[in-house]
């Protein structure tokens, strides 16, 4: 099984398919059977999330391209930008994990970067699943420091 962008599941280990073969054999004990078709189910499982979890994380990341992008625009039309020596005076992707985005701004810019980031999330939906209805419920609070988001 792959992903949506096609990064393949792993395939089952050495123990697997040695069980699936002594529960096949005309003498396979009632536990050997049992514990086949465990490991079967187990391992249908994991592949399972592993595509769901592995689609979920390339979403995540054509959303950060995305709102990268769009995060220099909005910076770039207001005249704040991020310097090379990395001074930046514009907004910025700070932090992300597993589905949580920090984004450092400008307060004249919180407005438009809140846009930026439920924008790039939609983007980020049509560039993979196309019209397929699916959403991406997102909560954006614009705070002064992160303890007071919700």
């Amino acid at each position: 099984m792959s992903t949506w962008l096609g990064r393949s599941s792993p395939p089952p280990p050495a123990a697997w398919w040695e069980a699936r073969r002594r529960a096949a054999d005309a003498d396979a004990t009632g536990e050997e059977t049992r514990r086949a078709r465990q490991l079967a189910r187990d391992w249908g499982r994991f592949t399972r999330n592993f595509v769901v979890q592995g689609t979920a994380a390339e979403w995540a990341l054509c959303w950060m391209a995305e709102l990268r992008l769009r995060l220099r625009a909005t910076g770039a039309a207001r005249g704040r930008t991020c310097a090379p020596d990395g001074t930046a005076t514009g907004p910025h992707l700070v932090f992300f994990l597993h589905d949580e985005v920090i984004v450092h701004t400008p307060a004249e810019l919180a407005d438009d970067v809140a846009a930026a980031v439920r924008d790039s999330a939609a983007r980020a939906g049509r560039l993979l699943f196309g019209d397929f209805p699916v959403e991406f419920a997102l909560d954006v609070a614009v705070v002064e420091n992160y303890a007071q988001a919700g």
